[in-house]
């Protein structure tokens, strides 16, 4: 069992059977999570090293817990401690990364595709941990793994996505990947907050939260990215509440076993309320338990790779 690709760099070219593949390891790595002695040797022997050129909590902690689960030598290292700060060069890490023998980089970056230029330059295997405002294909998969978990399936599900679509690789990610697995998606938003081409992308695209959850099978609100957007796309956080903010009255409109997700962190009374956040349909904890044993998986699978051929 291996993915036949070097690299995880986002979703938009990988198959249903991949994606399928991916879903199917973490279900079943997903128990190692639920023993007492979290500890397997399937990466005893490999090396993977996390390079995060922005701050992250939960995408690093649930790589580095991974890595620890399944006993590979893991390593990690922030651009601001290391010689990234002294004028390093992407391609020059990377390879300093692949003559010490590393397996595998997880890189998460500001700059769109710059998971693409580091794969291009090293022998080791590349994770997108999420690039500029491009991809976040992790996350993506850890979202579909939790609404297959709930549903059975992803074909004929109807998904809406809320909230800054402009500045999410998380939006764009789940859009590829369900699309792929045969749902449909509907996204949401303040007009400056929505990109021209979003409709190319085969979503319907609408500026009504009403329209956008009115029967669907899941929710998920999105963070409103502060930190990406120029000034004047929203007039205030209160008015952006009180007309997108994922809240009991919208829910109502959505099926009764519709899920409710998040990416995460929350801005509680921003996107989504606490009331909505914390109802019995919330699956958000859920998401980030499926986030290690999604991460787990791409692990396994991709250095399985490189195993695999060198027995050939």
């Amino acid at each position: 069992m291996a993915l036949e690709r070097k690299d995880l760099l986002g979703l938009r070219d990988v198959s249903a059977r991949e994606i399928e593949e991916i879903l199917d390891a973490a279900k079943t790595l997903r128990g190692i999570l639920e023993q007492n002695t979290k500890k397997t040797p399937h990466l005893q022997g490999t090396s993977i090293v996390t390079l995060f050129y922005e701050n992250s909590t939960r995408t690093r902690m649930s790589f580095e817990l991974a890595s620890k689960y399944m006993s590979a030598a893991s390593a990690n290292i922030s651009s601001a401690v290391s010689s990234v700060a002294k004028g390093e060069t992407l391609i020059d890490t990377g390879r300093t990364l692949d003559r010490m023998g590393t397996d595998l980089i997880v890189i998460r970056h500001p700059m769109s595709g710059a998971p693409h230029l580091l794969a291009k330059h090293v022998r080791a295997s590349v994770i997108n941990a999420g690039d500029g405002m491009n991809e976040h294909p992790t996350q993506a998969l850890l979202d579909m793994f939790t609404m297959r978990e709930h549903k059975g399936g992803l074909r004929g599900l109807t998904v809406a996505i809320v909230g800054d679509v402009a500045h999410s690789r998380v939006a764009r990610s789940n859009i590829w990947g369900l699309r792929t697995m045969g749902a449909e998606v509907r996204v949401c938003g303040p007009s400056t907050l929505i990109p021209d081409e979003m409709e190319k992308l085969g979503v319907h695209v609408t500026a009504s939260v009403e329209e956008a959850v009115e029967g669907v099978d899941v929710v998920m609100g999105l963070r409103l990215q502060l930190e990406r957007q120029q000034a004047g796309l929203l007039p205030s956080l209160y008015e952006y509440a009180n007309f997108f903010a994922i809240d009991e009255r919208v829910l109502r409109l959505a099926k009764k076993d519709a899920l409710i997700m998040h990416p995460g962190p929350l801005n509680r009374g921003v996107e989504i309320t606490s009331a909505a956040a914390d109802e019995e349909r919330s699956v958000i904890n859920e998401q980030v338990t499926g986030g290690v044993a999604v991460r787990m998986a791409l692990l396994y699978l991709l250095t399985r790779r490189k195993y695999e051929r060198a027995a050939d």
